[in-house]
């Protein structure tokens, strides 16, 4: 263990990390430990209580950057991959990545009265959904920012293979983020680096909510589950935490689900 009882200047990168999800990661991996990164984007009005979200994780006595920026943006990628380097000095080493960009298009494809999908929300689904996991990682390699053990974490749901109306985008969004794993696992494997991907059930997210015909999703998911209840962030927070220990190095190009077995059904 490293002073403050961090873990020897290992560090979590979170895209995504101000709610959901991300952040619940972030308080989970605080807890044991981890200096965090996260890397959000949000709306003014929003800022006192990612604050308070922020200062609350510090408590664990870690030490916690964030960047507003657009993750999404290359040349905002790269400058912050640079102010990265910078923040975490010479000896500062990434250990686990935690892809959580919920940014896309939730339209439908056929409708009389709104606006139906193109291929531009496609593009723009895809790249920010799925492709930026790749860019990120990339450029943090290339930027030799990674620890020897790296761990690769993202987010991906049971809309992967099943037609939900208007998530037709995040739906092939989902598909392309797992088929990138799988490849970043077998051709990044020589760096020590694992990825994985973590099938979350229906949480309910500002994200979930943003699904229109989102009450009827979870009124199915609690029908489905075994459990009787939905999937909370803390759950799937729970599960990134086993994928990051020493136990878990020989997981890797996998998708776990954590559902409480409400896919079962």
């Amino acid at each position: 263990m490293g002073k403050n009882g961090t873990l020897k200047n290992e560090w979590a990168l979170i895209l995504g990390g101000s709610c959901g999800l991300g952040l619940a990661t972030a308080k989970k991996l605080a807890k044991h430990g981890f200096n965090i990164l996260v890397v959000h984007r949000d709306r003014r009005i929003d800022f006192q209580r990612i604050e308070e979200e922020f200062r609350s994780i510090t408590l664990n006595k870690i030490e916690l950057k964030s960047y507003h920026i657009d993750a999404t943006n290359p040349e905002r990628r790269m400058a912050t991959i640079k102010e990265i380097y910078g923040d975490l000095g010479p000896n500062g080493r990434i250990k686990v990545l935690v892809h959580s960009i919920a940014k896309g298009n939730l339209k439908p494809m056929h409708s009389e009265e709104q606006n139906t999908l193109n291929n531009q929300d496609f593009h723009l689904t895809l790249d920010a959904m799925a492709i930026s996991l790749y860019d990120w990682t990339k450029a943090l390699i290339a930027a030799k920012l990674f620890a020897e053990d790296t761990r690769i974490i993202s987010f991906t749901s049971e809309g992967n293979s099943k037609a939900w109306e208007n998530y037709a985008a995040v739906s092939a969004a989902k598909a392309a983020l797992e088929a990138i794993t799988r490849n970043m696992a077998l051709e990044f494997a020589p760096l020590g680096i694992k990825a994985n991907c973590v099938q979350a059930g229906m949480t309910l997210t500002n994200s979930f909510n943003m699904i229109p015909g989102s009450e009827k999703l979870k009124e199915s998911a609690l029908q489905r589950n075994p459990s009787g209840r939905l999937t909370t962030p803390e759950d799937v927070a729970n599960v990134v935490y086993l994928l990051i220990t020493e136990e878990a190095k020989w997981i890797t190009g996998t998708v776990l689900k954590v559902d409480g077995g409400e896919s079962l059904r």
